[in-house]
């Protein structure tokens, strides 16, 4: 069965995140939705029209007057509803709230008002309403100064700025991933719900880990430490850690790569150190003959290292979802490397005219079957 599913808000952080995510599968043809739906009653209606499933994402967060924040989030509501009522439409609408739901600000207050106008309309007209209860979430591309403390603290470390700790308090934090997961439960019927209402149910999704804001500043300034400035891979093994340092790696500055290797040489001939790490991990190497590419593939949670240590090559990033294509280009007789982030189609190509080898460190064994890696043209 083929679904159509819309996602409001598809620019943002888990929007983003989101629509890549249910890309991937290929029983899903996804509704395009822009920003400017909001302001066009027309293409509102016929963005609605089309899907089997909303999951409505948009909403303001910040402002500097309360009031906007509350007023735009309920027109927000308030126009979704309208244009489905006005196309008879009852597609299952699922609606991203805040734990600030039961606090005493006009923030909390739009959630609130906002879950009920969708309550409303599904006994009313027969629709379907999940509410998601989100806690803090944290993973690659966060806006610093927006989204979390994660993306602030991730920016800052990588770009040698100085973090500051206004609170020292734990953080109830759940990763991009998981929560792209619970989204996709819902959507299957997977999740479990509590009915809140006639067609209308919840998820209170509870925080993955649990950490203090110093805890997460400190493991960031060892990733600077052991990985930016000697390029050690830290311990992988703990869920937390792993996704903490796969977000700080998509803040790391592009022109970081290439990195270059202390080569030794004497009499007997060179020695070059490719790779030290904290994990477990694979490596192995490739020949590749002139004007040959290799790779066209991004991973989601893993780390890879490529090492030219003969020939010359260009490797080519492009993080999903956008055409910004970044270059290196490396040369054996300046052996050097460049870490793969999460959500980047990256690829090597042989750009020289003898044959190129090339090291790889991953941080998982090699599975021909992993469903990690996604192929797509840079």
């Amino acid at each position: 069965m083929n679904r159509k599913i819309g996602i409001t808000g598809q620019a943002g952080f888990v929007g983003k995140h989101l629509f890549t995510t249910l890309s991937l599968n290929e029983s899903v043809t996804l509704v395009r939705f822009e920003r400017d739906f909001f302001t066009d009653a027309a293409k509102l209606e016929e963005f609605v029209a089309q899907c089997d499933v909303i999951v409505h994402l948009a909403a303001m967060n910040r402002h500097k007057d309360p009031k906007v924040i509350y007023d735009t989030n309920i027109d927000l509501v308030s126009k979704l509803i309208k244009a489905c009522t006005n196309q008879n439409v009852q597609p299952h609408i699922l609606f991203s709230s805040s734990s600030q739901e039961e606090r005493d600000n006009l923030y909390g207050k739009s959630k609130k008002e906002g879950k009920q106008l969708f309550m409303d309309w599904a006994a009313k007209n027969e629709g379907k309403f999940t509410s998601l209860t989100i806690p803090n979430v944290f993973g690659p591309f966060g806006r610093p100064n927006y989204n979390s403390v994660v993306a602030t603290f991730c920016h800052k470390v990588a770009h040698n700025e100085e973090p500051t700790i206004i609170n020292d308090g734990e953080v109830g934090l759940i990763y991009i991933n998981e929560l792209v997961q619970v989204f996709i439960n819902v959507i299957n019927h997977k999740a479990n719900v509590t009915e809140i209402g006639f067609n209308s149910c919840k998820v209170d999704i509870a925080p993955t880990y649990q950490k203090k804001v110093s805890e997460i500043l400190n493991l960031l300034f060892e990733y600077k430490k052991n990985y930016l400035q000697n390029g050690i891979f830290p311990n992988l093994e703990d869920p937390f850690e792993k996704a903490l340092f796969n977000t700080f790696r998509c803040y790391v500055p592009e022109n970081h790569y290439p990195v270059k290797y202390t080569k030794h040489t004497d009499n007997r001939g060179s020695f070059v150190e490719i790779a030290r790490t904290q994990t477990s991990g694979q490596f192995s190497y490739s020949t590749t003959v002139p004007g040959i590419t290799r790779g066209n593939h991004f991973h989601t949670r893993k780390a890879e290292r490529f090492a030219v240590i003969s020939g010359k090559a260009l490797i080519q990033l492009r993080k999903v979802g956008t055409n910004k294509v970044i270059d290196y280009y490396l040369d054996g007789k300046e052996p050097a490397y460049v870490d793969m982030p999460v959500w980047h189609t990256h690829n090597i190509k042989n750009i020289g005219k003898e044959e190129l080898i090339t090291l790889f460190w991953i941080n998982e064994p090699y599975d021909p079957e992993d469903a990690d890696t996604y192929f797509e043209d840079v």
